[in-house]
């Protein structure tokens, strides 16, 4: 029996058609506190290996340079040489190289909640963990650096942020 919390369908994805590693996807949302959108928008050219920044566009036509770690930069650089991702094509994509669609990326979730009974329990998404993050990076680095971390503009998303970085205090 394997230890608990490791990987191994998860991390082994048993057809070409299998999305990229969750492990990859739950550490770029960590990361980056990017939304799906964000993710699956991101294209060879947005990987600024030098500086490890990744140019994120997201919803409402907003962008913004996200500083990543060299780990994740190194993961993102293999995915893209491995599966194909040509010059102003999607990154994120199956073995195949076909792009990835909004729904099977979601479909991580079901593949890490059947590993991870808790993540399905607790319902965590790709926007828990955006949250998440947001809050994380306001309890370390203020409201204003959380407001740019998490993509949101200044004059009318003050809002948004406050929702974001409010920690629950009831179970």
């Amino acid at each position: 029996m394997r230890p608990a919390g490791t990987p191994s369908r998860i991390a082994t994805p048993a057809t070409a058609e299998e999305p990229p590693s969750p492990w990859s996807a739950l550490r770029l949302h960590l990361e980056t506190a990017c939304r799906r959108g964000g993710a699956l928008a991101l294209r060879p050219e947005d990987l600024d290996r030098d500086q490890c920044l990744i140019f994120l566009r997201e919803k409402g036509k907003t962008s913004r340079w996200q500083p990543i770690s060299p780990t994740l930069m190194t993961h993102l650089v293999h995915h893209a040489h491995t599966r194909n991702a040509a010059e102003g094509e999607q990154l994120l994509r199956y073995r195949s190289g076909k792009p990835i669609t909004r729904r099977r990326y979601d479909g991580l979730w079901t593949r890490i909640g059947l590993e991870l009974p808790w993540v399905e329990k607790q319902q965590i998404t790709t926007h828990w963990l955006r949250h998440t993050t947001a809050t994380w990076v306001e309890r370390n680095f203020g409201f204003a650096v959380a407001r740019a971390y998490a993509g949101h503009a200044e004059s009318k998303s003050d809002g948004s942020t406050v929702i974001y970085t409010l920690a629950a205090t009831a179970w």
